[in-house]
């Protein structure tokens, strides 16, 4: 069975760095690992010995370890050639609406990833799969998107103007909808009925195939480790929060928090020396905030009633796949999706 990582969190916060931490430290225990990435920096790909990262898995200088990165636009083509009938399929492939979906259905890259993930999970050569989710929504439309593409291809409105019946009936569909689409035709001077009426009309034979994709999906879902990636920031720590109490009803609960980029904790205790000089009053604000993150994290951890992990800031990022292994804290894939590892607050 593969073990299923999913880092969520806010955009900007190491979600990607860590997942390629995550990576490493799994691929180190022996197991097969595959991290999917959405959009790593060009010094993440250099630290996994990567020229660059493509939607097929690649083997980098880490043994054990393969890395792929999101192409929602490709995976969108993938989903048409799978859950449409053959000439759906192509037709929907070179159809303007079905691209701009594609690109730019809010949703459409978090559902990408879901699929891509559940494909990996599904083809049986990884023992781990990391997840470097989609930021968008904090993360949570990564574990939505499958129920909102099935309530925007299944739902009243396309069903109004395709009728009940899949494919739908396009006799009731040009005496209802069509008169409308042709006053756009005029105005636009453009195929918009016949690109718009293909485009539904080829979505809707995709319902089954994507259905029984979404229930698989949400299979995967259930056996997740979800780590929540936040800073301490208000905005990261806000969605965190959010996330974590959405996290129940959509998923397995949040396994643990990673406290990213954190004041490193032994400087709250370090002596500073007596008087008002600059490097004084540095050394005694760095203290203070070193002590309010320490209470930033046993909040979270007593209002989540979940492991917060400390990466501490490191500068400069990470050079190599032993600095990526280091960031990872002791004992974070040890503990299980009961919160049973206190974490290092």
């Amino acid at each position: 069975m593969t073990d299923v990582f999913c880092v969520t969190g806010a955009g900007g916060v190491g979600k990607t760095t860590l997942s390629a931490g995550v990576a490493v430290r799994l691929a180190r225990t022996g197991q097969r690992t595959l991290v999917i990435t959405v959009d790593p920096a060009r010094r993440l790909g250099q630290a996994l010995g990567l020229t660059d990262i493509a939607h097929d898995p690649r083997a980098t200088t880490e043994p054990n370890l393969w890395a792929s990165m999101l192409d929602a636009r490709g995976s969108w083509e993938d989903i048409a050639r799978r859950y449409a009938p053959a000439d759906s399929a192509e037709r929907l492939l070179g159809n303007a609406f079905f691209q701009a979906v594609a690109r730019r259905f809010p949703a459409s890259q978090s559902y990408a990833a879901a699929d891509t993930m559940t494909r990996e999970v599904q083809d049986g050569r990884w023992d781990a799969v990391v997840v470097d989710t989609p930021p968008s929504a904090g993360g949570v439309e990564f574990f939505t998107a499958p129920r909102d593409l099935l309530a925007l291809i299944n739902g009243p409105l396309l069903r109004a103007l395709t009728g009940a019946g899949i494919p739908g009936s396009r006799t009731a569909f040009r005496f209802t909808v069509a008169p409308f689409l042709r006053i756009a035709d005029g105005i636009l001077g453009s195929a918009v009925l016949e690109d718009l009426t293909e485009f539904l009309f080829d979505l809707r034979t995709t319902v089954d195939g994507l259905t029984a994709r979404s229930q698989a999906i949400e299979r995967v879902y259930r056996s997740t480790r979800n780590l929540i990636v936040t800073t301490a920031d208000p905005m990261p720590l806000g969605e965190a929060l959010n996330f974590a109490n959405l996290l129940p009803g959509l998923t397995s609960p949040p396994d643990s928090i990673l406290f990213n980029r954190a004041v490193p904790p032994q400087w709250e205790h370090e002596t500073i020396p007596p008087g008002d000089s600059p490097e004084v009053v540095n050394f005694r604000l760095w203290a203070t905030e070193a002590a309010r993150q320490r209470w930033l994290r046993q909040d979270l951890r007593d209002r989540l009633r979940t492991p917060v992990h400390t990466v501490a800031w490191a500068s400069p990022g990470p050079a190599g796949t032993d600095d990526l292994a280091r960031l990872i804290p002791n004992g974070l894939l040890e503990s299980g999706p009961d919160g049973g590892h206190p974490g290092d607050v």
